[in-house]
């Protein structure tokens, strides 16, 4: 009897789970079970994975197939109705032992077809499940799950719950463990980052988590904060992005646009000159820093001249890293129910800012041409900067290792040392 097989569609926290997942069922014995962890983030994700579960029962007929994550949380009747599957697990379900060793070697007998709970009474996250994971050369962990904000446009909180937080204490002692296995970088990442701290005791903040790792754990060379809400950012953590060279200068900023209109629209807590005074202040703490940004092309009722701010601001921000979502409507939220943009007018739309975004990044690469870099090898030939640009190398390097390397070119979106 094999071992189950995992697939993770969606985000890094999904990625971080599924590694716990494996563990769990892997101690509670389960076999021929393929697991499916969704995600839920636009319709398109959804119904990729519905596609996706569709060649796995074509893959593997004889298996049990179990779907999890943030698709199975929002729509366990989507997936349960599938005839392709025969468990459907939530998020809070997925992480619980008890969950795994129910089904055991023998599986199917003696559990539910569907298991899914209240994801808004939970209080408490998995973070502790695993020492992170990630590849030779870095290391992700969750310090937080779930968000507590409501944006118009999001399924996200029906998916993940309310914001909760690990214990600093739980979290420095998981990467002091990874640092004694070798990881040069750490990557923290959660749903809603910058919300960290606001359910523990004397409401902590993300900077604070941030000083106190890097004080506590000195033999840490790297540590990087995966995407952050500007607005919630608090005095520690610039405080760190200020002194603390270990503090990588790169952050991922959820920004959503540049209108002021459409970001009350999207119930977002900034307008476009906090995000534009955010950008400049952390780059006067620190001149080296790059952004990248989450930017929504076509939300309803976006006209011509709202989608042209959100076309300035990248070049106002001096963002580099652009991920732009082209607007599809989740049901069930609010946005779904709003005026909507033309479906040729959004595509459009994303491709300009795709196109501002590689005008950016070439521009960015330029100025590295003739620096000095500590790159950290993610196989022989490519590594990242400290601002997570991707660097090639002719000679192989070691794997996992922080190298100095002087930059010669740029070729494609890659740095060439």
């Amino acid at each position: 009897m094999a071992m189950p097989k995992f697939t993770t569609l969606g985000c890094r926290l999904n990625a971080y789970e599924t590694e716990a997942m494996k563990e769990l069922s892997e101690a509670a014995g389960v076999k021929d079970a393929v697991v499916v962890n969704t995600c839920a983030v636009t319709a398109e994700a959804v119904r990729k994975a519905r596609q996706e579960i569709r060649k796995l029962r074509r893959e593997n007929p004889d298996a049990k197939l179990i779907v999890t994550g943030c698709a199975a949380q929002t729509e366990p009747q989507t997936f349960s109705a599938m005839d392709e599957v025969d468990v459907v697990i939530g998020n809070t379900e997925k992480m619980q032992p008890e969950t795994w060793s129910r089904m055991g070697p023998d599986f199917i007998g003696n559990t539910e077809a569907v298991q899914v709970d209240d994801i808004m009474a939970v209080t408490e996250t998995a973070g502790h499940l695993i020492d992170g994971f990630g590849t030779r050369s870095r290391a992700y962990v969750q310090v937080q799950n779930g968000c507590d904000h409501r944006c118009t446009f999001c399924i996200i909180p029906y998916g993940r719950g309310n914001s909760r937080s690990v214990p600093a204490g739980v979290v420095v002692d998981q990467i002091k463990r990874l640092v004694d296995r070798g990881y040069n970088e750490v990557v923290l990442t959660g749903v809603d980052l910058t919300s960290w701290g606001a359910d523990l005791p004397m409401t902590p903040k993300l900077g604070d988590l941030v000083m106190r790792i890097l004080r506590l754990v000195p033999d840490l060379p790297r540590l990087r904060i995966s995407s952050i809400d500007s607005i919630e950012v608090d005095e520690s953590l610039m405080q760190a992005i200020a002194t603390e060279p270990r503090l990588m200068p790169h952050l991922h900023l959820s920004l959503q646009a540049g209108d002021d209109m459409i970001l009350k629209r999207m119930k977002r807590r900034h307008l476009r000159d906090d995000a534009i005074q955010f950008c400049e202040e952390a780059r006067a703490l620190r001149p080296n820093m790059t952004f990248g940004a989450d930017i929504i092309a076509g939300f309803p009722t976006e006209t011509d001249a709202m989608f042209e701010n959100s076309i300035k601001l990248v070049s106002e921000c001096d963002l580099t890293w652009l991920h732009v979502f082209p607007y599809s409507a989740r049901e069930g939220t609010p946005a779904a129910r709003m005026p909507a943009v033309d479906g040729k007018t959004i595509k459009t739309r994303a491709a300009r800012l795709r196109a501002e975004g590689e005008k950016q990044v070439a521009a960015h690469l330029a100025s590295q041409i003739g620096k000095t870099h500590s790159v950290l090898m993610e196989n022989p030939h490519m590594g990242r900067t400290e601002q997570f640009t991707e660097v090639t190398f002719a000679d192989p390097q070691a794997e996992g290792q922080i190298v100095t390397a002087a930059i010669k070119s740029s070729q494609g979106n890659q740095l060439v040392a």
